[in-house]
């Protein structure tokens, strides 16, 4: 079989603020810098969800892309977009979200979803020049 890789681009926008609860604000100030700043700051945040696995011989899908759009728009989307992800996203409760932690969140949320065989990896772009890729390893 043949195995190929489709990809669906989204976007959402959300408010994050850097810091380590743990620490003082002189010491978050100097690892995050503005990233610290105690009222948040945003992003236009862009995520890539690639699945790689063997086409159906029968529809000739790897995946319905239909079905890949709701799963991202339901567990992604809906879930971060135009939120504060310290104050109103649960996954970030208990831990930074910066870009490398957004992305395995998304990652894992996403791969619930998806049958086991196919292969899944997610591209984060905080920024058009800052972006993390996680493939669940």
């Amino acid at each position: 079989m043949k195995k190929v890789t489709v990809h669906r681009k989204a976007h959402f926008n959300a408010a994050h603020r850097l810091y380590v609860k743990e620490w003082s604000f002189e010491k978050n100030q100097s690892v995050f810098g503005k990233c610290n700043n105690p009222y948040y700051h945003g992003h236009n945040y862009e995520i890539v969800v690639s699945v790689t696995g063997e086409i159906d011989p029968q529809t000739g899908y790897l995946i319905d892309m239909k079905i890949l759009k709701d799963i991202i728009k339901e567990e992604i989307e809906d879930a971060f977009d135009h939120k504060n992800l310290n104050e109103q996203v649960p996954e970030f409760k208990n831990i930074n979200p910066t870009a490398e932690n957004i992305v395995v969140v998304s990652w894992e949320k996403i791969r619930k979803r998806l049958d086991e065989a196919l292969e899944l990896e997610v591209t984060l772009y905080e920024t058009p020049r800052n972006f993390v890729t996680y493939k669940g390893n």
